[in-house]
């Protein structure tokens, strides 16, 4: 493959250069479980960066605005904000540790100057709002300057009071628990295109919400069967049409795709669609079921495609289309001969996502060694990068990356024997309209952008 590389702007097809423009975090060979980084998301602008850890803090990076000097400069994403989310609980009932790591942000549609964020560990959903204070009210004339209550016989005279500037503050404030919905650990939350409701899932149900309402949800889809013992599947994944506020697929341990309608009925046990692709017989092995269960689904942001991710590929489905996906793409196919390693080590149960670039055309996954993965949908050409200290300077091109198997080795080529399987892209976000990509490494995130968009800043 050429230098150039994948992921042309949004509506141009043409091939771009990434190269590192941020990296956050600490560069520490012990990292405190804690610090590992559970999940990042850009919000509807892209002018806002979340990021979830497993000590159940949310960061939240903000983009800096155009200088007036410089029209062009878009600044870095500095902190705007960090929050503890969740805490560690205990279910006494049940005796279990309730974790307090992050697995999921989604940020609401912005309505007015506040922006709102759901987060959410393995029970419990939290809607936060964040807004900004940059004036404080002064000459209150019942209270002094620390807020306490004046003694009334020493107000003589009547003050208006006034609003002074400030220092810039940022507030988190919790507006909603919603709590008790789930029996399971809750794996996926999507906001509807209503901007009204939500639903969460988890192994068995998927639960509507809204965002009003605390104490109750709606249960529209369990697949718990009475007796526990013919469960052959769980659910992995969930997501709501970005446009058809009654349209939500999710995914399965068995690798299918269900879409359901919840004009059809209020119980959505019985899809509409079911998108699976029938197995090769020449392909099946003891592993075949576990690389098949799809960890991540996203619809495109026309709405037209779904995107899935599975072990070792990445699928794209046409709703139009339940019996095969319309592309497969290959993420590591080196590793199928290490399979049973990879179950020993429980990697094979790692559970990658992907994502797709604000024009649909190029869609990006993670894998092992700290490599991650594009995929040109138009030109058909893919990529291997590494998102790494080493090999990564400020504003300099990333070198594709190539993984050997046996034979003869080029000069930078790596050997499948030698990749790090402790280094693992698990999770990845690409801004809605722009070629910026936010890669977490652990408890490294990465920002990466094309070279074009670098040079202008």
């Amino acid at each position: 493959m050429s230098q150039k590389q994948v992921g042309g702007p949004p509506g141009d097809n043409s091939t771009v250069d990434w190269c590192l423009y941020q990296l956050n975090g600490a560069a520490e060979f012990e990292v405190s479980e804690a610090d590992i980084i559970s999940t990042v998301e850009f919000n509807h602008t892209g002018e806002l960066l979340a990021t979830g850890d497993k000590g159940g803090r949310v960061v939240i990076f903000q983009r800096e605005p155009e200088s007036k000097n410089e029209p062009y400069n878009q600044g870095e994403y500095n902190v705007y904000s960090t929050f503890q989310s969740h805490e560690p609980e205990f279910d006494y009932l049940k005796s279990l540790e309730i974790e307090e790591k992050i697995n999921k942000i989604k940020w609401l549609p912005q309505q007015n100057a506040a922006h709102s964020l759901l987060s959410t560990n393995d029970k419990t959903i939290k809607l936060w709002k964040i807004t900004e204070r940059d004036k404080r009210p002064e000459g209150y004339n019942l209270k002094d300057e620390e807020g306490k209550l004046k003694d009334l016989s020493t107000v003589t005279s009547l003050q208006v009071p006034v609003l002074k500037p400030m220092d810039l503050m940022v507030e988190v404030t919790p507006r909603r628990i919603f709590a008790n919905g789930h029996t399971y650990h809750v794996n996926s939350i999507s906001v509807n295109s209503d901007c009204e409701t939500y639903m969460s899932a988890d192994d068995l149900r998927i639960n509507l919400w809204h965002l009003a309402i605390t104490d109750r949800s709606f249960n529209i889809v369990d697949i718990k069967p009475a007796n526990m013992e013919d469960l052959t599947e769980v659910i992995t994944a969930s997501e709501f049409h970005p446009h058809h506020c009654n349209l939500f697929v999710y995914s399965s341990s068995k690798g299918s795709l269900r879409l359901c309608d919840m004009r059809a009925s209020a119980l959505c046990d019985k899809h509409s669609k079911l998108y699976e692709e029938p197995e090769d017989p020449s392909n099946r092995s003891f592993f075949s079921e576990i690389i098949s269960s799809v960890s991540d689904v996203k619809f495109s942001h026309s709405g037209r495609y779904m995107l899935t991710r599975d072990y070792l590929t990445v699928k794209v489905w046409d709703l139009n289309m339940e019996t095969k996906p319309v592309e497969t793409y290959q993420v590591h196919d080196y590793l199928r001969s290490k399979l049973c390693s990879l179950y020993e080590n429980d990697c094979i149960f790692d559970k990658f996502e992907c994502a797709w670039n604000g024009s649909d055309s190029v869609i990006m996954t993670g894998a092992y060694n700290n490599f991650f993965r594009m995929f040109d949908r138009n030109t058909k050409r893919d990529v291997t990068l590494e998102a790494s200290r080493e090999s990564s300077k400020p504003r300099a091109i990333l070198k594709p990356r190539r993984v050997c198997v046996g034979g003869k080795r080029r000069k930078d080529d790596i050997s499948v024997d030698s990749l790090d399987f402790t280094k693992k892209i698990l999770h990845t976000a690409w801004h809605p309209t722009e070629n910026i990509i936010a890669i977490a490494a652990t408890n490294n995130l990465y920002i990466f952008q094309d070279k074009v968009n670098s040079e202008m800043h």
